[in-house]
């Protein structure tokens, strides 16, 4: 647990300096780490409200086990009547984002476009929480690969209130496989997105001594106390916010 620090403005959710728990569990992949999410979460609830019900925002949220699971591409296409699977490139994404006239923000690729349409359309609904699960490849450039299911990988994040609260995702643990990732990032870095991570040897040789399967989970604590002390901003729970009023 411990403070992150990350230039990605400020809104209701976002600050620049915010407290994050972060663990790995060896021997585990994204499923073993919602179980994990499903019972930290009852556990913090019961310690700090006395029950896995409460009311956030005018909505009462119920913590109770198990968690909706529901993929990134279902939850875009119960709110959009797009299916991403059928738009599998940039171009014809874009296409079908036209036929429904839509209004999203312009992204240079197909994973981004895709997490745009989640973020506009689909995450405002998730109110219980719910993992969603199967992100593009483009946008989660250390997870694994989901069998099966080229271009989606095993990450899941878990949405409450309407917002995401953490990530999580089965790690890459094939060298080879996270050289070749990170040599995509190059590519998308160089044609202008800031995002995208750059080149880390050191990481790679690591990798390359050995890594066993591996969950790994990041949890906003911040966005933890807003629900708990229904709190519409981050800027209300954390001590020195670096935002204006």
């Amino acid at each position: 647990i411990g403070k992150n620090f990350r230039n990605e403005g400020v809104s209701f959710k976002h600050n620049p300096e915010f407290t994050m728990m972060e663990c790995y569990q060896a021997y585990a992949d994204y499923t073993t780490m919602m179980t994990l999410v499903e019972e930290m979460f009852a556990a913090c609830a019961l310690a700090a409200i006395g029950t896995l019900k409460f009311t956030y925002q005018g909505n009462e949220i119920d913590l109770t086990p198990p968690w909706k699971r529901l993929s990134i591409r279902d939850a875009i296409m119960q709110e959009t009547k797009i299916d991403i699977f059928q738009s599998p490139d940039l171009q014809s994404l874009r296409a079908r984002i036209g036929e429904m006239n839509l209004k999203v923000e312009p992204h240079p690729s197909w994973g981004k476009t895709v997490d745009e349409l989640f973020s506009a359309f689909a995450e405002p609904k998730l109110i219980q929480p719910t993992f969603v699960m199967d992100h593009p490849e483009e946008i989660s450039p250390f997870a694994k690969r989901k069998p099966n299911a080229e271009g989606i990988v095993e990450r899941f994040e878990p949405y409450i209130g309407g917002f995401e609260v953490g990530n999580a995702f089965t790690e890459l643990n094939d060298p080879v496989d996270q050289y070749e990732r990170f040599l995509a990032q190059a590519q998308q870095r160089a044609a202008g997105d800031v995002e995208a991570h750059p080149i880390d040897l050191d990481f790679i040789q690591a990798m390359m001594h050995g890594m066993p399967p591996t969950g790994g989970l990041g949890i906003g604590v911040d966005r933890m106390v807003m629900l708990f002390t229904d709190q519409p901003s981050i800027r209300d729970v954390i001590l020195f916010p670096q935002l204006r009023t």
